[in-house]
């Protein structure tokens, strides 16, 4: 697996994951290979369907949270309500302790919601970095560059060359490095501009490199049969393909069209799980409402506008992945309207009372810890000050029994023993 890491993401936490996904998606390649569909978007296609395969138990529950979330969201109003405008230590620790409870009647958490989500965003980031990069993750596209780089890289001047190609390709988000030492960096670097290229970029480099025309010519069919959905390169962005639709000497019209439809369909897709993913303003605020309704219309146009600038592959991945979550959003609907949800409730509330006892056990343990903690700290001091003045009266006693005959202290001395036969 060692050629999958020269240029590959190497973040600390983002890395290890991209290389995890980048594995199973060279695998998922290599397989279909052996079908005969040598093709990068089925890549995809499968590899998200996989991906969401896998993440199902997450789904399942971050969904059965979500219907239990607006089952209870009366009772929560309620709750809310019922302590408003209340600021004090106690009205406020009484609003948590009855929240608390009802999140385990319920049998959900407060922050479970965050929890499914803190465990996807790697996973999405990663899976980002994999599409951003598929040779650095695909040995076998990797391996289409290797006969031409060899060839750029034994032409002499050929750093400034590729900084030439590079600066006028119009990629982005590429910090190559042509020059140095290292080999294998400047290796990956060029593979990572070629495989980035819009058809213009061959071009430049057909022209940069005239002895390796047959070689572009080579890498550049290669690509088109299995780096190509229909008629689009999908390391390149629509809005480049759409202006290169437009700019060629007969416009092509189709380019344009098609380059198109991946943010629409994006779009589109987006909305669709949307509007099938049930939601409820019962027990809401007007402005958590409109906070929610906001939120629906502005993110599947995030998806449309966004899908624009980033390479089609992960616009592909977006409308696979919105396809997936449509069909498992069906089923989960159908699955959620048939399932009891008292019977659930009943369960969680046998153990919301074990929890409460639990913690009013732990509580009860607490305060007569403090108790018995503040009983001992007060008969130390007692005991402390007993011992303190009859330390205090017995080095009186010293003192004066050492006092001199004429002294005030054997005086007092000669008084107190006195007193003492008067006393018997």
């Amino acid at each position: 697996m060692s050629e999958l890491l020269l240029t590959a993401y190497n973040g600390s936490i983002l890395g290890p994951i991209a290389k995890v996904l980048g594995w199973f998606m060279d695998k998922i390649y290599i397989l279909l290979s052996a079908l005969g569909f040598q093709s990068i978007a089925l890549t995809i296609i499968v590899f998200t369907f996989f991906i969401y395969i896998c993440m199902f138990p997450l789904t399942y529950q971050q969904q059965k949270f979500a219907v239990l979330q607006r089952k209870m969201q009366p009772e929560m109003k309620a709750i809310q309500d019922k302590y408003k405008g209340k600021k004090d230590q106690a009205s406020m620790q009484a609003q948590q302790n009855e929240i608390q409870s009802l999140y385990d009647k319920y049998g959900i958490s407060q922050v479970g919601s965050c929890g499914f989500m803190l465990i996807q965003m790697p996973i999405l980031f990663a899976l980002y970095r994999v599409f951003y990069n598929v040779p650095a993750y695909i040995s076998s596209v990797k391996n289409i560059f290797t006969d031409l780089v060899s060839g750029i890289m034994a032409t002499d001047g050929f750093a400034n060359k590729m900084q030439g190609v590079f600066e006028n390709s119009g990629v982005k988000n590429l910090n190559p490095t042509f020059s140095g030492s290292d080999t294998s960096v400047i290796s990956d670097s060029i593979i990572d501009v070629l495989y980035k290229l819009p058809t213009s970029g061959w071009e430049a480099v057909t022209a940069s490199f005239p002895d390796l025309a047959s070689s572009v010519d080579t890498v550049v069919a290669k690509l088109e049969r299995i780096n190509y959905l229909f008629m689009l390169n999908i390391s390149d962005t629509p809005l480049n393909l759409i202006k290169d639709g437009w700019s060629a000497s007969n416009k092509n019209f189709a380019l344009i069209v098609c380059a198109l439809l991946i943010p629409v369909f994006s779009y589109l897709s987006q909305l669709a799980n949307i509007k099938l993913t049930p939601t409820s303003t019962e027990g809401q605020s007007e402005q958590m409402a409109q906070q929610m309704k906001t939120m629906n219309l502005m993110m599947p146009l995030m998806s449309l506008f966004i899908a624009f600038s980033v390479p089609v592959g992960l616009g592909l991945y977006w409308i696979a992945g919105a396809v997936v979550r449509i069909i498992q959003q069906y089923f989960l609907n159908k699955h959620f309207e048939k399932i009891d949800l008292e019977s659930i409730i009943e369960k969680n509330k046998e153990k919301a009372a074990a929890k409460a006892e639990k913690r009013g056990i732990r509580q009860a343990q607490i305060y007569e810890a403090a108790r018995m903690s503040t009983k001992n700290s007060s008969m130390a001091d007692k005991a402390n000050l007993v011992n303190s003045e009859s330390e205090a009266l017995k080095k009186a006693d010293e003192f004066r029994a050492k006092a001199n005959s004429n002294s005030l202290a054997a005086k007092a001395n000669l008084v107190k023993e006195f007193n003492e036969m008067n006393n018997k």
